[in-house]
């Protein structure tokens, strides 16, 4: 087996796989193409129950069209918060309880917790994808959810070879579940998650995956 040549953080950023992705410049909330759809649950309809100030914060949320239409639903002590590496496109006005953050997934760091966290197909374009799952554990609050597709498909040791059983045990052992259908992984309540590989770099060139796009392949060591 040929051995994959791993790029670092800054170089993946730059690649064409990563920088050109289109996700979620069109996706909605509710609807044929929607967060709801794609989450499985209403992501409004879970904040809205809160007791008091719901808090979203959406991982590679692209235009963050859905997090415009739940602020214009919820309460104005409400917070929502997107991160994605290039942000909107075409630039709006945000809403007051709306914060936009231009940065990458795997360096920024919030300084509150979530009751909502979500990555709708983002994690397909980031390298040290369990990096970020053991990140956003922790910033999710006591009962929050933290909701992100998965491919276990482009979990690699260093030599290319598949992790993705692997992985998925000790996901699950920390308290992950694991939706094969759906390829989605769920948390409830936030907590230190600790897992066993070592991140050794990403694979632009890894191929497409299950959604049929290019994707990124995250490699490990033990």
């Amino acid at each position: 087996m040929p051995q994959p040549q791993l790029v670092s953080v800054s170089a993946l950023e730059r690649s064409s796989v990563v920088a050109n992705n289109t996700m979620n410049r069109e996706r909605g909330l509710a609807g044929v193409n929607s967060y709801a759809r794609e989450l499985g649950f209403d992501p409004l309809a879970r904040l809205a129950a809160r007791p008091a100030a719901p808090s979203w914060l959406d991982l590679c949320s692209g235009e963050g069209r859905a997090l415009r239409e739940a602020a214009s639903a919820l309460p104005r002590d409400a917070v929502l918060t997107g991160v994605d590496l290039v942000g909107p496109l075409l630039p709006l006005p945000a809403p007051p309880t709306l914060e936009e953050v231009v940065a990458s997934v795997s360096s920024w760091a919030p300084t509150r917790t979530y009751d909502l966290i979500t990555c709708v197909h983002g994690l397909h374009y980031v390298g040290d994808q369990l990096g970020l799952l053991t990140r956003a554990a922790s910033w999710l609050a006591p009962d929050g959810l933290l909701a992100a597709h998965f491919d276990p498909e482009s979990v690699r040791w260093g030599d290319g070879s598949t992790a993705g059983r692997t992985v998925l045990s000790a996901l699950r052992a920390a308290g992950f579940r694991y939706s094969t259908r759906h390829h989605r992984l769920t948390l409830d309540g936030g907590r230190a998650v600790a897992l066993p590989f070592r991140y050794l770099g990403a694979d632009p060139s890894a191929g497409p995956n299950y959604t049929g796009q290019p994707a990124v392949g995250s490699h490990y060591g033990r």
